[in-house]
């Protein structure tokens, strides 16, 4: 069973690193079960292994941390909904191209509970909508908003971090960074996209599409 635990308030981010380094080691050893975490953090800019200097724009708007999971430059704070995934890939499958697809299937599934066609992109991480009523880009393609990113880490066949989507948080915070490395599209959020949700009816609807995927 999947443990599913819920913090309320913000959690900050260097206590949330070292609760993950310390339950993957649990679940590897079979002291705890697998689990997800869901969350919110105060504002925050975080780098991936991949991260590139020129894309923090602005150092000096909330505190930067490094960290060890994939992927670039992320912007995490209130009214973002973080799950951290901590799963035992040794029992599951030891297929991480599987399990990266699996957390996008997962959000993908979460948005069309609210009629949200959410897709991945060649070349560019996350999840993604299309923005039809906005003006076309210069190439004449429909403008696209990121409204999930994703990064993991393993260790001994343990995840950590995993995914996160944007409910509602302050979307102009996503300017201090280029996202992801990519500069040519925007980031939205589910009221953003007009959506009439609660914070915890996308907790339920995330649990409900987890069992259906994992």
């Amino acid at each position: 069973m999947v443990e599913w635990i819920k913090s309320e308030g913000l959690v900050e981010f260097d206590h949330s690193l070292r609760w993950m380094e310390k339950r993957a080691s649990q679940i590897y050893t079979g002291e705890k079960p697998e689990c997800v975490w869901l969350l919110e953090h105060p504002e925050i800019y975080t780098a991936g292994t991949s991260a590139k200097d020129s894309d923090l724009k602005d150092p000096n708007r909330f505190p930067v941390k490094k960290t060890n999971r994939g992927g670039q430059y992320t912007y995490h704070g209130p009214g973002q909904r973080v799950a951290y995934v901590l799963l035992n890939l040794n029992v599951r499958g030891k297929d991480i191209k599987k399990y990266v697809h699996n957390l996008e299937l997962w959000a993908i599934k979460t948005l069309s509970k609210y009629d949200i066609v959410g897709e991945t992109r060649n070349g560019r991480v996350g999840i993604w909508v299309q923005r039809p009523e906005q003006p076309l880009l210069s190439n004449g393609a429909i403008p696209e908003d990121k409204i999930a990113a994703i990064g993991v880490r393993l260790r001994k066949w343990v995840t950590f971090h995993g995914l996160s989507i944007n409910f509602d948080p302050e979307l102009s915070h996503f300017d201090g960074i280029v996202p992801c490395g990519i500069s040519e599209h925007g980031v939205t959020s589910l009221i953003d996209l007009g959506v009439k949700t609660k914070i915890d009816e996308l907790d339920n609807n995330l649990k409900e599409s987890f069992e259906e995927i994992f």
